[in-house]
Order: structure tokens, then sequence, then C-alpha cells
């Protein structure tokens, strides 16, 4: 008996009622929610500049770019901005991956395509790019006709109702006025990466010493505590510098000492004869049919390893490299030197 209060017995329950709830009832379908699951493509802006040097910039996705390119999933990782991947370049067999410093770009045997090209701080490397291919064009077009650089969002239009597909003419050689050997396209756009990074590290590096120098002959006449934070921030970008100057130069040992690493970015003379319309369109839409990935060059799987069997004088890509790895050598050792001068205040 409850007591200090009226008592209310509970409401009688039957049996078929015995565990449900009014929002509950068996055998009960939850409808699943309709329509396409969306998908996440990580659609990206990519500048691409063509055989001549004109540049467009376009939105396209993972697939899209694999399908371009002949490049797998984790090839393109190393351009990830959210990664953290060393300096690399990188030969497959139709591309060349570059990730130095601020510059990401994927080279093709037809085309250029850059990841950041909205970043301020690569401006001046596409002005210069640019500058170079133009170049390289116009010294081929002078002796071959007006073949490769042909308009992607305009041109190839007219090849779509001929069976006729845009014929690559780039395996013979061709010479500058002064009669030096024109360069293939790719090793046009990588000694464009490479001169932009050396450079800039170069500079970099020269503003660095030009503030340590004056910093340690302060703190040598006077020994201050202003004097010694400054020499402790010296320190601490001359770390870090040295270690972006050195993966550089370990990648470019790297490749220097392996010449099928090298043979591998021969992508001119990898190249079929002939290059179909398919190659040069581009078009975020086939993002979705990722598990169906096109050959964008054309079915010739074996063609590197044959090229390299066959051919594995390097020489020409081998003479491109030395001098920028002797540049980032002698970058590598001025900061070696200033840094020799900081080591008594190593306890800082």
């Amino acid at each position: 008996m409850i007591s200090g209060g009226d008592y209310h017995p509970l409401p009688h329950k039957s049996k078929s009622h015995i565990g449900q709830t009014n929002d509950f009832r068996p055998n009960q379908v939850r409808p699943l929610p309709t329509g396409p699951r969306k998908k996440s493509t990580g659609i990206q802006a990519w500048m691409l500049m063509n055989k001549k040097g004109e540049a467009q910039v376009v939105e396209a996705g993972k697939y899209a770019i694999m399908r371009r390119t002949g490049l797998l999933a984790r090839d393109l990782r190393v351009l990830d901005p959210l990664l953290s991947y060393p300096s690399t370049i990188m030969g497959r067999e139709k591309a060349i991956v570059i990730n130095l410093e601020h510059i990401k770009a994927i080279i093709t045997g037809l085309e250029v395509l850059l990841l950041n090209s909205r970043d301020p701080t690569v401006m001046p490397f596409i002005e210069e790019l640019q500058n170079r291919i133009q170049r390289f064009h116009h010294a081929t077009i002078a002796q071959k006709g007006d073949v490769d650089g042909l308009n992607f969002s305009k041109e190839f239009s007219k090849f779509e109702d001929q069976d006729e597909s845009p014929k690559v003419e780039g395996k013979t050689d061709v010479k500058n006025q002064d009669g030096s050997k024109v360069l293939p396209f790719e090793f046009v756009a990588l000694e464009a990466c490479l001169e932009t990074v050396c450079n800039c590290l170069e500079s970099e590096t020269i503003t660095l010493e030009q503030e340590a120098y004056p910093t340690l002959d302060n703190l040598t006449s006077v020994l201050s505590t202003l004097n010694l934070e400054r020499v402790r921030q010296i320190k601490s970008r001359l770390i870090e510098m040295s270690g972006r100057v050195q993966k550089v130069k370990d990648e470019l040992e790297h490749l220097l000492d392996d010449d099928e690493d090298m043979a591998q970015m021969y992508l001119t003379e990898k190249m079929p004869t002939k290059i179909s319309l398919e190659t040069c369109r581009f078009s975020i839409l086939s993002d979705d049919e990722g598990q169906n990935l096109e050959n964008p060059h054309g079915n010739h799987t074996s063609s590197t390893q044959s090229y390299m069997n066959k051919n594995l004088d390097v020489k020409e890509l081998e003479m491109l490299l030395e001098p920028y790895f002797v540049q980032i050598d002698g970058t590598l050792n001025k900061l070696s030197t200033v840094r020799s001068l900081i080591l008594p205040y190593h306890l800082l």
C-alpha cells in the first residue's frame, strides 16, 4: 500500500502488445534512400599546356587524369597537397611525375599538366615553361610543319568525322638555328622544372647567407640576448633549408645513378607513330568509368622494356641533369659553410 498520495494502478496490457511501442511495429521495413550514391572523385583544377605553349585550365577528377596520362592512383598520390611526399622525379610508361618544391606537374609526350597553377609562387614558372615550349614549337614547325601542337579546345573537331588521326612527328632529330639538337618535348618541360627549382633554392640560400654573416659578426662583437635570438632564427632556417636542398639533390643523384629510370623518361621515343583523337580529348565525364581505364597513348605496354633493352644510351638526359645536380650540390655546400660557422653556437 502506497501512502501519502492517490494510488493509480497501471493500465492493463494484453500479451499481444507486450514489448511493442507506438513507434515500432514488427516486420516494418524502413525505406532506403533513393537516387545515385554520391561519389568522391577528387575533382581539381589542372592547367594543360600543349606543344604550342597554349594553356587552359580544366576541372578534372582522378580517373580522368589516370586515363589521360596512363598513371596509377599511387602515382598521383605523390602530387597530393594534403600528403607529405619527398621530392620526386618519377618516370612511367607514358608520363613523368614531378614533385619538386612548389612545382607539381605531369609531363607527357604531348602536354604538361600542372596542378597548382593558381599559386602565385608558380606563376613565374608557368611563364618560363610557356616561353620554352613556344621556342620548341617554333624550332620544330620550321622543319616539320604544324602537326604536333594541336589546340585542345577547337582544332580536334575537324578529325571527328575522319579515319585519320593526327600523326606525331617527333622521332627525327630537329636542329636549332645554331645547329644544336632540339630536345624532345618532355625534356624541354623537365628542364624548365629543374631550372626553376634549383634557381629558387639557390636564391633563398644567397638571401640566408647575406643575413647570416652580419648576424654572426654582431654576435661576436656583442654578446646580447637580441643577437643570440637572431642566431637561433638563422640556425632554424638553415636546418630547414638544408633539408629541402638535400631532398632535391638526393633525387637527382638517384636518377643519375639509374640508367633504366632515365630510359623511362624518353617518352617521345616510346610514343606510337599515330595518336588517336581520344587521346587529345579531356572530359571529367569519364571519371565514373574508373574500372575501365583506357590506354591513352595506345596499346604498347612492352615498349618501355623493349626500348631499354635495345638502347640504354641515356647520355642526352644525363647531360641535361648533370648541370642541375652540380648547381644544387653547390647550393648545399654554401649552406654547409654557414652551418660550420654556427656550429660553435650549437648549444643555443
